[in-house]
């Protein structure tokens, strides 16, 4: 346990702008450590590979109407199986996108998009949310990161990264064999193959105690989901907290600056 707070919120990348319930974690953070001093840690979970993570929706300035937009990617198996870190964006779908922001965000947002140079989907959210100010002081952490893999204590429950027709894929580990899940009860099992923990991330139930045995954070800002699964029984030192409520809390994040 550390002496000095360290206070950590833990997300996916949730939109290229990103979505208010993560808004309402870093006001939640930011709120905790005024009052108790320490550190704020972001815990990036980039290492997951659902492409609905990162569905942006965006109200229309004018009539209200939402709009939902996601990012393009280069081939469905990456769509479908890539870690975030790794899902690279379509060529042209920065543009395209740019096109019709003005519609729905204020100028200053547009420059802002305009301007992230990433060239994967974990990379831009990530960049995004840096040019709109949102993680000014606070440490970000990911879990694509090879060292903290390393670090990170060994966990049955996980996912493996490996090569799959030409690209790489999350897969699942069940039963000492990785399988993509194709959905509902369905998987395809995949060739075996040697893997080392640089590859592992963990799953939903495991990623707690995977987390803060690197982390040991003193306080944790937990969302609404994650308050039904959190296994607080592996990390009992921790001081969780809810995060701040905030309205439309699915939709992005795009409040114009002061």
């Amino acid at each position: 346990m550390s002496d000095s707070p360290v206070i950590v919120f833990g997300q996916q990348p949730c939109g290229f702008f990103p979505r208010r319930f993560l808004y309402a974690k870093i006001v939640t953070a930011r709120r905790m450590q005024q009052e108790l001093g320490g550190e704020i840690v972001f815990f990036f979970h980039d290492a997951d590979h659902d492409p609905r993570e990162t569905k942006t929706i965006l109200r229309h300035r004018k009539t209200g109407e939402p709009a939902e937009m996601n990012f393009a990617f280069v081939n469905k198996l990456q769509r479908r199986f890539t870690p975030l870190s790794l899902k690279r964006i379509a060529p042209g779908w920065q543009e395209n996108t740019a096109r019709q922001l003005p519609a729905y965000v204020d100028p200053c947002w547009v420059d802002a998009f305009k301007a992230v140079r990433a060239d994967t989907v974990a990379d831009f959210c990530l960049e995004m949310y840096r040019r709109m100010g949102l993680l000014d002081g606070v440490r970000v952490v990911r879990s694509s990161d090879v060292e903290l893999r390393r670090a990170a204590c060994a966990i049955d429950e996980c996912f493996v990264d490996v090569p799959h027709e030409g690209e790489i894929v999350r897969a699942r580990l069940r039963d000492g064999q990785l399988c993509l899940h194709e959905g509902g009860d369905r998987y395809v099992a995949l060739a075996a193959t040697t893997w080392a923990k640089e590859q592992v991330s963990p799953t939903r139930d495991s990623r707690l105690r995977w987390m803060q045995s690197v982390l040991h954070c003193t306080h944790y800002v937990a969302g609404a989901s994650e308050q039904d699964y959190l296994r607080r029984e592996d990390a009992p030192e921790i001081v969780y907290v809810k995060r701040d409520p905030i309205d439309r809390s699915d939709e992005a994040y795009t409040d114009a600056p002061a």
